[in-house]
């Protein structure tokens, strides 16, 4: 039963009207066509509080699940506050988050198939998000496109899947946050963990020790197998929080501590 409440703890957006938009001021929405998803998916982007002051290039994070990661009002039982943690540090980074498919979240973010919940279309996903999303961010703004400043970013089933972008697209993503995987969905992503001959980006784990009976487990077995993979040990982090519960507000809690290590220090 736990496992079924992960998968759709974010499949609906809260559809409140009495909800009040929470959203920074450096927070824009722009709706583009995903050719790749037959449909079309609303971005939310985040710019540094002096992008229009400024003539620099920033780094940038792709973040799944857009709905939560902003604005109260679209989120479906609370948001991660991305934008009020970065506004509070200044950050010098564009946060792009990719709101999920509703019904189609499942299939979208999920490389592989379950014998008891279907998926498997990440590929897809991903290929929006690397030949469409990314182009059109590059060309709109200032950015620095190349892998040592892109990272992917998500949480449960977007853990999962930020995780296998790295894997599948190494030339692309210099780095990842990866927030209470959902590696319990398939084996399959530890045997592509096995086949893969190196694994060069770093890796920003974390987890709840209250989520699931088989969570920290599940984690620490992915951890042992990257670790055989990469050659700089300091590039994989990885953390477990007391207490911690499959929720926005633990992956809100700990996302200044997964900016700070994966971009802000370097």
């Amino acid at each position: 039963m736990k496992r079924l409440l992960f998968l759709f703890c974010l499949l609906f957006i809260n559809r409140d009207a009495i909800a009040q938009s929470t959203a920074s001021e450096n927070v824009s929405t722009v709706t583009i066509h995903a050719p790749q998803l037959n449909s079309d998916r609303k971005l939310f982007i985040y710019l540094p509080h002096n992008y229009k002051k400024s003539t620099k290039k920033y780094p940038v994070i792709y973040m799944h699940d857009a709905q939560n990661l902003f604005d109260k009002q679209t989120a479906y039982s609370g948001e991660w506050r991305v934008d009020e943690i970065l506004d509070s540090l200044k950050a010098q980074v564009i946060v792009v988050g990719i709101s999920h498919g509703e019904a189609k979240r499942i299939d979208e973010l999920t490389p592989y198939s379950n014998p008891e919940y279907g998926g498997g279309g990440a590929d897809a996903y991903l290929d929006f998000v690397v030949k469409t999303v990314k182009p059109y961010i590059d060309t709109t703004y200032r950015t620095q496109k190349n892998k040592k400043h892109t990272y992917i970013f998500g949480s449960s089933l977007g853990g999962l899947v930020s995780y296998y972008a790295l894997l599948k697209y190494p030339k692309v993503f210099g780095g990842a946050g990866v927030f209470s995987p959902s590696f319990w969905f398939t084996d399959a992503i530890y045997t592509l963990t096995e086949e893969t001959p190196e694994i060069n980006s770093r890796i920003y784990f974390m987890a709840g020790e209250s989520e699931s009976e088989t969570m920290i487990a599940e984690l620490r077995k992915m951890e042992k197998l990257i670790r055989n993979k990469i050659k700089n040990e300091n590039s994989i982090k990885v953390k477990t929080v007391p207490e911690g519960k499959h929720n926005e507000a633990l992956w809100g809690k700990e996302f200044t501590a997964a900016y700070l290590w994966l971009i802000g220090k370097r």
